[in-house]
């Protein structure tokens, strides 16, 4: 990589990270353009040459932060045998998760709730549920369950139950509430 691609690559990321740590934690609406640039420590320009616009930024911290969290499941997810553990090892990082300072609930359920008319925000987050659930796919066909399909779709609404519940509730026992059903849906298939 030439120098200049890696100055850009840097500052690229600098502008993604600091806009993560601050619309994750503070709302998309609250955080400004000069918030982003002085936490990134770059010129508004340098922000308007990577990204276009803030819409241009929410649009790749939300394509980033998708592929980060749904890597980081499928290797919770990973790390342990195939079967019903892996369901389990699902609630079991979403309870680590949970458990962290800076915990905010789902980005993508935050963002289209507060960007309500746009489309584009609402679509990223449509495509990280479709990630999720392809992800639950797996693990349900891994697990010996009679249909699937039926049991992604129980996983899926465990899982996302249980972030909202996490998040609006500040309910630390959301994550292994959901996995004591989720081995009870286990049992009864």
């Amino acid at each position: 990589m030439s120098p200049s691609r890696a100055l850009e690559s840097d500052v690229r990321t600098r502008l993604l990270d600091a806009a993560e740590r601050l619309f994750y934690g503070r709302g998309v609406h609250a955080v400004g353009i000069d918030a982003v640039v002085a936490e990134a420590g770059v010129a508004t320009k340098t922000l308007y040459t990577c990204f276009g616009s803030k819409d241009g930024l929410v649009e790749a911290y939300l394509r980033r932060r998708d592929q980060r969290w749904l890597t980081w499941l499928g290797a919770a997810v990973a790390a342990v045998a195939p079967g019903p553990a892996q369901v389990l090892a699902v609630f079991d990082a979403l309870g680590g998760w949970f458990a962290e300072p800076g915990f905010n609930g789902c980005a993508f359920i935050n963002v289209a709730g507060e960007l309500t008319t746009s489309a584009t925000a609402r679509a990223i987050a449509r495509d990280h549920k479709l990630g999720l659930r392809v992800l639950l796919t797996d693990v349900a066909q891994g697990c010996g369950v009679a249909d699937p399909a039926v049991f992604t779709e129980r996983l899926m609404l465990l899982v996302e139950g249980a972030i909202v519940t996490a998040h609006i509730e500040g309910n630390a026992d959301a994550a292994p509430q959901a996995r004591s059903a989720a081995a009870a849906l286990l049992e009864l298939d």
